[in-house]
């Protein structure tokens, strides 16, 4: 069996057996099946069964309850637009986009919210998100930002400049010249967030049947070992996993994204660092970098850099890359040169799901009841909550501002065939790890990142 707490920090500080669920007992009818046991699917059975407590609501889990990202995560929970606003303002108009925003925003208290409702243990902190400018170029970038945010009508209340003697009254990440602070970002323990929704969806009457992997989708239906699953609705929300399902091997490549965490640190070390609260945060390099100081003590840190595999290949023994982990261990002395000594307890990894036009979406396909929800690029932990709403409203055929929201029906093109996407996107990854070194040795931005970022999509 797996070991399930070797997985990540998050699941091996959760508490009690993590023992799997029973798995489906035989060919079943419901009203809505909801293959993934993470974000998505949780949050969209826990909707459901909040809006109609007569629904037959049932969740598929290849594993156990948030075993993939929801459990692995970074710990942030942010409001990132998931995709290009200016795409979305062409087919949708720049209201319906600026409105999406505020949705992501309101999101993060939505979950504050239920997470004090239901009484689980998530380990919320409503902090904030910094992100910083480690050097001349970056805080030139960081100026650009904000003013892109103004120019979308978001203010004070929400995006906040500090200099660097306001920043380092936060933190204190040696030779930062500035932030910008959003102030709708809160940390969280992802783990004890998946499996504490999981809880509460059960008791809500929604079986959980774990270790059943669905190895087809189908109008109507889902395949597994054993049986089929025949519902009105299917609700696919198996993000970096999705190419493992047939037919879909090129709606979504998995990327890998690593971490690592250090020992519980000192009080007195806490204090040289200066990071007395629990903002999140992360720089304004291209190859990014995510960190956040844990309810015992710790930096948990994460960042990009592992390859893709070849095929949309998902292997856990992708999750221990040294190079990336030791590339991280190296980061935080460079952040924080005053640490002194430390111990890295955990290493690990899980893969995030890319569109091929980086924009998430939602939506459901009344034809064949397929629906579907994913694409977050690494930024779910929020957003997954925003689509369960959605998804709970498009299910039940609700009207709502949700439903008109601009990522609700979108269909991102396919990624290219092998071996094009393999040879495009690890070109890709190393030239916006090229581009950092060429901005920190010469001082001035380079614009192959742009370049990059057009090529793939993003």
């Amino acid at each position: 069996m797996t070991d399930y707490r070797s997985c990540s920090l998050w699941l091996d500080g959760v508490p009690g057996e993590l023992v799997p669920r029973p798995s489906l007992p035989g060919a079943i009818d419901v009203d809505v099946a909801v293959v993934g046991a993470g974000y998505t699917g949780l949050w969209t059975a826990y909707y459901l069964k909040k809006a109609d407590p007569t629904l037959r609501v049932c969740v598929l889990e290849r594993e156990i309850a948030g075993f993939g990202g929801s459990g692995r995560n970074g710990g942030w929970c942010h409001t990132t637009f998931p995709g290009s606003r200016e795409r979305a303002a062409k087919t949708h108009g720049r209201e319906a986009v600026v409105a999406q925003q505020r949705a992501l925003f309101d999101t993060v208290y939505e979950i504050e919210r239920v997470v004090a409702d239901e009484q689980i243990d998530a380990r919320f902190h409503l902090d904030g998100q910094l992100d910083l400018a480690n050097n001349p170029v970056q805080l030139l970038r960081l100026a650009q930002e904000l003013e892109y945010q103004r120019s979308w009508g978001f203010g004070e209340d929400d995006y906040v400049m500090l200099g660097a003697a306001e920043t380092r009254e936060r933190l204190k990440v040696a030779g930062c010249l500035g932030a910008v602070l959003c102030k709708h970002g809160a940390a969280v323990d992802p783990a004890r967030l998946a499996r504490g929704l999981a809880d509460v969806v059960e008791e809500l009457g929604v079986p959980i049947y774990e270790r059943t992997p669905v190895t087809a989708l189908a109008p109507h239906a889902a395949e597994t070992p054993f049986g089929t699953v025949k519902a009105e609705v299917v609700v696919r929300a198996t993000e970096a996993f999705t190419p493992e399902l047939p037919g879909y091997e090129r709606h979504i490549v998995p990327l890998y994204s690593l971490m690592i965490a250090t020992e519980p640190l000192s009080e007195e070390t806490w204090e040289r660092l200066g990071w007395r609260k629990h903002e999140v945060f992360g720089d304004m390099r291209h190859l990014i970098f995510y960190a956040c100081h844990t309810e015992d003590g710790r930096i948990a840190i994460g960042g990009r850099g592992a390859p893709y595999h070849y095929d949309s290949k998902l292997d856990e023994g992708y999750s221990a890359n040294a190079a990336v982990h030791e590339h991280l261990r190296r980061l935080i002395h460079t952040l924080f040169p005053q640490i002194g000594d430390f111990r890295v307890t955990h290493r690990w990894g899980g893969a995030i799901g890319v569109p091929r036009d980086w924009y998430g979406s939602v939506g459901l396909d009344r034809s064949t009841g397929i629906a579907w929800a994913g694409g977050y690029v690494g930024d779910g932990v929020s957003t997954t909550n925003l689509a369960g709403r959605t998804l709970r409203d498009l299910i039940t055929g609700a009207q709502s501002e949700l439903t008109a929201l601009p990522w609700v029906g979108h269909k991102s093109p396919l990624w290219e065939p092998e071996p094009l996407r393999w040879i495009g996107i690890n070109l890709a990854l190393q030239m916006m790890a090229s581009a950092d070194k060429s901005e920190e040795t010469k001082g001035r931005p380079t614009r192959r990142a742009d370049l990059i970022k057009k090529l793939i999509g993003a």
